[in-house]
């Protein structure tokens, strides 16, 4: 029996490997932060957070609808949601405990320590079958039907009476009763172990009838019986092996029947730990004032990306407080380019697109008040990095590689988060680089998101005013205050660097034209006439 709480036709694997991608996208999303608050200090939802978000890619639109089905019941009932998890907890305690497997040669060993673990198993399945009848039918996902429909199914009064009896029986309480062959040699073979006859179930006649035969001490044993004296050590050494030999497939059978059901709650125990997480996670958005939903998951091979109110969600973790959303429908356009004021939100904008695909695409809620979006097979993100310390490589050489990597790694329908690529090169350099490769990126079948101050860049682009490209600007006040919202709009020359410059040295201190030797050409002369490469 499994769980199927994630998936509806197979176990979820906490030892699969990640994506190769995995550690770029949790220092460039800040995904530790969200990973943080599902987890609320416990280690295994951690760990079950980290690899289901991040494996999350290549989903189906039904296996995402079919986990938010099941996490809609979690978020409706919570404490049975907790409960239940805490009940599969008891399950992996007991499958921790120390247990000797089935090792060949260590059959009595093997019994004892299954029929110990079996009998407390039975205690906590118990457990399950009782939390099933009082809680099942308030659950009303396919995911939770089918799971509650197998533990009545399976779990049901006769299992745990003939499992009760099987349990009393490998104990031997009266002995063990085997038959075999002959072999070559005369040697044993065929060894079968039998049901005791009698045991508990006897008669008050029958146990009359033994004591009545044991006073006669003269009577001497069938011509088919014999006796070993309690002093021939080889001999009953001689029975014990031929016993061993009967009972093995016996511990075998047990050993593997234990080792199920420790499979099963070490299953239930991690795919409830991720619908736990997300609990603990909109429980933490909710107390925050920031609003989340089941996002709508799009049939893979799509361009499909609208929202509103999208905000990163680890940036509102990290605050304490709301954050700016922004509200965006780019229907089915495969290029989506951000420019606009430095400090305006830009690169914020983008970590919210890429943590609200990964958390659409494993059916965790999304920070937004909706959204949509065909999902894909794969979320790179290729951001800026500081100055390689070891001084091996250069930051354009750097880009290059990691671009190189992406490129060998991507499927069909991937989703491409560029923040200020290509920018450690010359305007005209990075330009005519980040062109080749975004135009070979989206002809490819990519989804791509580019943030840029490269005013070459993003400009040849607008300049095709082709019906598959967006164009997306950071708002900016005239006072120069920011918003951290964007707005449809082409890219301008100027990053506005002298709004940062202002409050860095204050209203009354010298701009930069006021300073700038004579003959040189200042920001705003650079704004009339050449590019700029955005500002400060």
């Amino acid at each position: 029996m499994d769980a199927h709480l994630l998936f509806p036709d197979r176990p979820f694997d906490l030892q699969a490997e990640l994506p190769w991608q995995a550690d770029a996208l949790v220092s460039d999303l800040q995904l530790d932060i969200l990973f943080a608050a599902m987890a609320q200090g416990d280690e295994h939802i951690l760990a079950v957070a980290k690899r289901v978000v991040l494996a999350g890619v290549g989903a189906t639109p039904d296996i995402v609808l079919y986990r938010q089905g099941v996490l809609a019941d979690c978020l409706r009932q919570p404490e049975l949601a907790r409960e239940l998890l805490a009940l599969a907890a008891e399950g992996v305690a007991q499958s921790m405990k120390r247990y000797w497997g089935y090792l060949p040669g260590s059959t009595r060993l093997t019994l004892w320590s299954a029929l110990e673990h079996m009998t407390e198993f039975l205690g906590l399945l118990k457990k399950l079958r009782l939390f099933s009848t009082a809680h099942g039918a308030k659950f009303s996902a396919p995911g939770w039907r089918a799971f509650f429909q197998r533990v009545d199914a399976e779990l049901d009064d006769i299992f745990f009476a003939a499992a009760a009896e099987h349990l009393r029986q490998l104990k031997f309480p009266h002995g063990a009763l085997l038959s075999a062959g002959l072999g070559p040699g005369n040697k044993g073979r065929d060894y079968v172990l039998h049901r005791a006859p009698g045991g508990n179930r006897k008669t008050w006649l029958h146990r009359l009838l033994a004591w009545l035969v044991s006073l006669f001490q003269d009577i001497q044993p069938l011509p088919s019986s014999f006796t070993i004296h309690p002093r021939d050590e080889a001999g009953h050494q001689a029975i014990e092996e031929i016993q061993s030999r009967a009972v093995s497939q016996a511990a075998k059978v047990l050993a593997q029947a234990r080792d199920n059901i420790c499979s099963f709650y070490v299953s239930l125990h991690d795919e409830l730990a991720f619908h736990v997480g997300c609990l603990n996670l909109c429980e933490r958005l909710a107390a925050l004032g920031c609003p989340w939903r089941l996002g709508a998951p799009l049939a893979v091979g799509g361009r499909e990306l609208s929202f509103q109110g999208l905000y990163d969600v680890c940036l509102a973790l990290r605050m304490g407080r709301p954050a700016v959303g922004n509200d965006v429908n780019a229907g089915g356009k495969a290029l989506v380019v951000v420019t606009g004021a430095n400090q305006g939100g830009k690169s914020t904008f983008l970590r919210s697109i890429g943590l609200a695909q990964l958390m659409l695409q494993c059916g965790m809620p999304v920070a937004a008040e909706s959204f949509a979006a065909s999902l894909c097979d794969g979320v790179f993100t290729h951001f800026r990095r500081e100055e390689d310390a070891s001084l091996v490589s250069g930051k354009l050489d750097e880009e290059f590689s990691r671009m190189s990597g992406i490129v060998d790694h991507i499927a069909r329908h991937p989703l491409i988060l560029l923040n200020e690529s290509f920018a450690a090169t010359n305007e005209r350099e990075g330009a005519e680089i980040g062109r080749q490769i975004i135009t070979a990126l989206v002809v490819g079948g990519a989804r791509v998101v580019c943030v840029t101050h490269l005013f070459e860049l993003a400009d040849w682009f607008h300049a095709r005013n082709s019906d598959h490209f967006l164009f997306l600007r950071a708002e900016r006040m005239a006072d120069g205050s920011r918003t951290f919202r964007l707005r449809d709009g082409g890219p301008l020359r100027t990053s506005f660097g002298e709004d940062l410059y202002r409050q860095v040295f204050g209203a009354t201190g010298a701009t930069p034209e006021q300073t700038a030797p004579a003959g040189a050409v200042t920001s705003s002369e650079a704004a009339d006439g050449e590019a700029t490469n955005g500002g400060v």
